[in-house]
């Protein structure tokens, strides 16, 4: 079954209609996601490549993003996509921010974003599982790393989390 999403009003408020994933993107419908960045305390980001076989940017560097509400969603898509198990207290909210309406190809995204970090005294890489269908490859970066991956336009397009996340690294 396809996932089911809440459409939002601009303002991040619920219009009380769920709709499917494709529906959501087809007609350019507004809904949330959460960003969460996964640092440890050497200054290191968890950063995931996109499968080549996901419609958004695919083959692109990214930090866990994932629909629904803040939190729950937060948790389980960690778990579903790098494998990492973290807790509620471990979030901590940075900021909820939009950008400008953006398409790709058939997809029309109208996003609210709320952005949280996680620190964790060390991430264990072994630990780490990719969920297939969405993760290709996963890499701890330093400060550099991320930098390079910025300027090459290698990462998915977040511009206000890698500003704070640059922040954070250094």
């Amino acid at each position: 079954m396809e996932e089911l999403i809440d459409v939002l009003n601009e303002d991040g408020t619920k219009t009380g209609e769920v709709v499917t994933r494709r529906e959501v993107h087809e007609k350019g419908l507004w809904h949330r996601i959460v960003v969460i960045a996964i640092l440890d305390k050497e200054g290191h980001l968890l950063m995931q490549q996109r499968s080549k076989h996901v419609k958004t940017n695919p083959e692109k560097w990214d930090i866990s993003a994932a629909g629904q509400t803040s939190i729950e969603a937060a948790i389980r898509e960690v778990k579903e996509e790098v494998g990492l198990k973290i807790e509620q207290e471990e979030l901590m909210y940075i900021t909820t921010y939009s950008e400008p309406t953006r398409k790709q190809g058939e997809i029309i995204d109208n996003q609210l974003y709320d952005f949280y970090v996680v620190i964790k005294p060390k991430i264990d890489m072994e630990n780490v599982k990719m969920q297939e269908n969405e993760v290709e490859n996963v890499k701890l970066c330093n400060l550099e790393e991320v930098k390079d991956k910025l300027e090459n336009k290698m990462v998915v397009e977040r511009e206000v989390v890698y500003q704070t996340l640059i922040k954070y690294l250094k």
